[in-house]
């Protein structure tokens, strides 16, 4: 019996249940999948006489991929009770299975992930092939979902409620030699070849042993492994779990909630009414806006960066082999670890030797850390050390197929390093700028050749932040951008392409958001409100806190450098409310920031951290009229607006770099899906009027212009 997705064979006693979906490079659940496994049960069921056993495998390089996502996002509220009746269609399907009173195999020879996983939870032995490759495990709840196809019941009635928590909860994934570890894998073997072998002999040694043909969790003996919720050790910990919870989400993802709950439920009562447990929790999420939009975006969206859907076509792959890094400080020596740690070839140029040293001492820090746990050999870390090169002579740049300024923010600073080290380049090498907000194409202007210069854009702290923001200046050539964007990727990293403009794309929206917040207090405004409103809508830390960290002083050159080159144009800048605020804390006040001793905070030694008392009497005027959902709406919505406005500028060319930039570079909250999805989720429409109600109260920062809501109209996904 061969149908569009699965593959049915009987011989000598034995089905063989094969998954390969035609025109796909992967299994999935879609609707044809579902079908298919209705006809596949019925033939096991009708079949039951002649059977032996039941081996479930795969014709794909992987075993099973999981749920048809594309469906998900095409979900709405309404559609929950068909949602339902989906999930326990497959869930009925796979009991069918695996009550035969028959052994069922799960052949594992490639990754097993969510629902994926599921199916393999089906098989009562489970091979897999050891490859350290290989991924098993239950990523749902990063998606805004749950392994609601059984994963929940049978991973809490396999490990026990609080082994299971970090699978479930955390989503951690394992590969072949942990499965068999906490014994989820009961065999491995060395080649995909060995598995069907290994699941017939298995089968053989099982005829006439009931408990081979079983699951733990139907048998009469069953007891959950550390006990139940009743138990009076798990039940002290479950008083507590929500809380814990609820202190990480800030209840703004569903998911995890649901997954404990389906757990801690479904650990109280029998099996099949915890499967049905699951799938309601299941069926709520997958018509939820929040699983929407971290779906689109960390799934759709992440496979577009990871694909290069952002990089040129045409243009053959590139790996730098000798990357020059001008400049060792906080960024250089953070990029050139990241180089290193790569195994590609770094000099790291200063003024003098000592200072490169030091900035290759941050490597040595950071990989001692991993060599004191047992995370790292020292004679791999002496390997990583090796390929760094310190000095402070631009002759040692020669033959460097990259070179990256990390210089501080000034113009002529760069353009003199520019000038400096481009000669050096091996022929055919490219020179980029580590700006995080000088236009590209000025600071082209010291370079020998436009076309070879691009922002290749880091986050601070290198190694630790994902994304990079690669900037096309207005003479960069496609072959430059390709070749940022493998490089980005050589490092792991996530690669944004972006077009120059003033602060480009992540550091003028995360400007918007600290100015944002430095306006409110000027108004007003007390600054705790606005800092735990800024929390309490996901973003990572409150503006002023940012503002804090990254020195106020900063700002405040960043503004002073735009009035000059507004009044080399003719023209006059007027700053902001924000930006006044903040050049009065500085100027006035004597406040540039942390690293200079303090900024809106206080910073007590060997204290935590305060506002500083003064901000009261300075700013706060008691008769204003504060609204706390305006306050979340304002930090929220002013970065979704000059996101959409860098969409409809050029400045972001896609809905996937403005999604990914926006989270991974300014901390825009995960649960909406980056500031581009947080308008698509809720409606254009209905984000229109919103932000009509905060631009006539607040300002001009929120106000829509008519080619920023076509293009809002003109980028919308569809699914």
């Amino acid at each position: 019996m061969i149908t569009k997705t699965i593959r049915y064979e009987l011989a000598n006693g034995i089905a063989t249940i094969t998954f390969d979906e035609q025109g796909s490079p992967v299994n999935t659940m879609c609707l044809q999948w579902q079908d298919d496994l209705d006809a596949i049960a019925a033939q096991v069921a009708q079949d039951k006489a002649q059977l032996k056993g039941i081996v479930l495998a795969s014709a794909k390089s992987t075993f099973f991929a999981g749920a048809d996502l594309k469906g998900v996002m095409r979900s709405t509220e309404a559609d929950g009770p068909r949602v339902f009746r989906e999930i326990e269609r497959i869930k009925k399907n796979f009991r069918i299975l695996e009550t035969q009173g028959v052994p069922v195999v799960s052949c594992l020879n490639g990754a097993a992930l969510g629902g994926g996983w599921e199916v393999a939870l089906v098989g009562h032995h489970r091979i897999a092939v050891n490859n350290p490759k290989i991924q098993f495990g239950l990523p749902e709840i990063t998606l805004g979902l749950i392994p609601g196809g059984g994963g929940i019941t049978k991973m809490t009635r396999l490990l026990g409620l609080m082994a299971a928590q970090p699978y479930v909860l955390e989503s951690k994934l394992f590969g072949p030699e942990e499965a068999l570890k906490i014994g989820v894998v009961h065999e491995l073997v060395a080649t995909p070849e060995e598995l069907l072998p290994r699941a017939l002999a298995f089968i053989e040694s099982a005829q006439g042993k009931p408990e081979a043909c079983t699951h733990v969790w139907d048998r009469k003996d069953y007891k959950m492994p550390g006990g139940t919720p009743s138990n009076p050790k798990i039940a002290g910990m479950l008083t507590v779990a929500p809380a814990v919870l609820k202190q990480k989400t800030r209840g703004l993802y569903p998911a995890p909630e649901a997954a404990l709950a389906a757990m801690v439920e479904g650990a109280m009562v029998d099996f099949d009414t915890a499967m049905r447990v699951e799938s309601r929790y299941l069926a709520g999420l997958m018509t939820g806006g929040v699983a929407r939009n971290m779906i689109n975006t960390f799934f759709f969206n992440m496979n577009a960066i990871k694909g290069g859907q952002s990089r040129p076509k045409d243009v053959p792959r590139y790996q730098p082999k000798k990357v020059g890094v001008l400049g060792a400080g906080m960024m250089g020596s953070g990029i050139a670890y990241a180089q290193a740690t790569r195994g590609i070839a770094t000099v790291l140029k200063d003024v003098s030797v000592e200072a490169a040293e030091k900035g290759k001492s941050y490597t040595t820090k950071l990989t001692q850390k991993r060599v004191d746990k047992g995370q790292m050999s020292a004679e791999k870390q002496q390997g990583i050390l090796n390929l760094i090169t310190p000095t402070a002579s631009a002759a040692d740049l020669k033959g460097c197929d990259l070179i990256i300024e990390a210089v501080f923010e000034q113009r002529e600073l760069k353009a003199m390093v520019t000038k400096e080290a481009e000669p050096m380049l091996a022929e055919g090498g490219f020179f980029a700028s580590n700006t995080s907000t000088l236009p590209i194409s000025g600071l082209a202007q010291a370079s020998r050749d436009a076309k070879k210069f691009v922002g290749i854009h880091f986050f601070s702290p290198v190694d630790k932040m994902k994304l990079v923001e690669i900037i096309r200046g207005q003479d960069t050539d496609d072959e430059t951008i390709a070749r940022a964007y493998d490089y980005v990727q050589a490092l792991g990293k996530l690669p944004i392409v972006v077009n120059d403009s003033r602060g480009f794309y992540t550091s003028r929206t995360f400007g918007t958001f600290v100015m944002e917040g430095a306006a409110m207090l000027g108004e007003g405004i007390p600054a705790p409100v606005i800092e735990n409103a800024a929390m309490q809508a996901g973003m990572p830390v409150g503006p002023l806190a940012v503002l804090d960290e990254t020195a106020l002083s900063l700002s405040v050159h960043v503004l002073e450098q735009t009035r000059i080159d507004f009044q080399k144009e003719g023209q006059q800048y007027v700053a902001t409310p924000g930006e006044t605020l903040v050049e009065q804390m500085v100027k006035q006040h004597k406040r540039p920031g942390r690293a200079a001793g303090g900024g809106f905070y206080d910073y007590p030694e060997g204290g935590k951290k305060h506002l500083w008392p003064q901000l009261k009497a300075l700013y706060e005027k008691p008769g204003v009229d504060w609204n706390l959902q305006d306050v979340k709406d304002r930090l929220l919505y002013r970065q979704a607006v000059e996101t959409a406005r860098c969409l409809a500028e050029g400045v972001l060319t896609s809905v996937h770099d403005g999604n990914i930039g926006s989270i991974f570079g300014i901390g825009f909250p995960a649960w909406t899906g980056g500031a581009l999805q947080f308008i698509y989720g809720m409606g254009i429409e209905a984000f229109e009027q919103r932000c009509a109600e905060l631009a006539a109260r607040h300002g001009s920062g929120f106000i829509l212009a008519d080619a920023v809501k076509a293009a809002l109209r003109q980028h919308q996904p569809q699914y």
